[in-house]
């Protein structure tokens, strides 16, 4: 039982810090921000599909993200709400697995539009916001998600997910 527990700290933590650097890479890149983002990080929205313990460590990583990135306090607490629903969605249909990237992607693409307009003050009309926040989340969780989802079935026996 205690074992359990470590490792599923663990395994939260190891996300999260994954979460972190990944997203500043793309940021220090350049794509992790403005209207098309493309956060590799995002790719680590299907790891509910394997275990419950992402869920913290994806909400987790992405508040101490958005914070190291500089991002304002709005878009830290909205954003990562974003992230931790779209987390809790894909656990719940986690028995589905062509559906594990859909709700990081539909929930990034009905919150963050209003962060860039009403936040960040960006120019352009929340339709617009919402095409490209889709665009970038198509590619980040839908492209690169299902290729990770696909490579770790391959592993999914020797990985100890809880």
């Amino acid at each position: 039982m205690k074992n359990q527990k470590v490792l599923f700290v663990t395994q939260g933590a190891m996300i999260a810090a994954l979460y972190v650097v990944l997203t500043l890479f793309a940021n220090a890149l350049g794509l992790s921000s403005y209207a098309i983002q493309v956060r590799f990080s995002e790719a680590l929205t299907i790891l509910p599909f394997f275990t419950a313990a992402a869920i913290p460590g994806l909400y987790v990583g992405c508040i101490l993200a958005n914070l190291l990135a500089g991002g304002l306090i709005l878009d830290v607490i909205f954003g990562s709400l974003a992230t931790l629903l779209g987390a809790l969605g894909t656990y719940a249909l986690r028995k589905y697995k062509w559906l594990a990237p859909l709700p990081p992607i539909v929930f990034n693409v009905l919150i963050i539009p209003f962060i860039l307009a009403f936040v960040y003050h960006f120019e352009g009309s929340i339709p617009y916001f919402m095409a490209t926040v889709g665009i970038g989340e198509i590619i980040s969780c839908g492209l690169m998600g299902m290729s990770l989802l696909h490579i770790l079935q391959h592993y999914r026996k020797i990985l100890p997910w809880s």
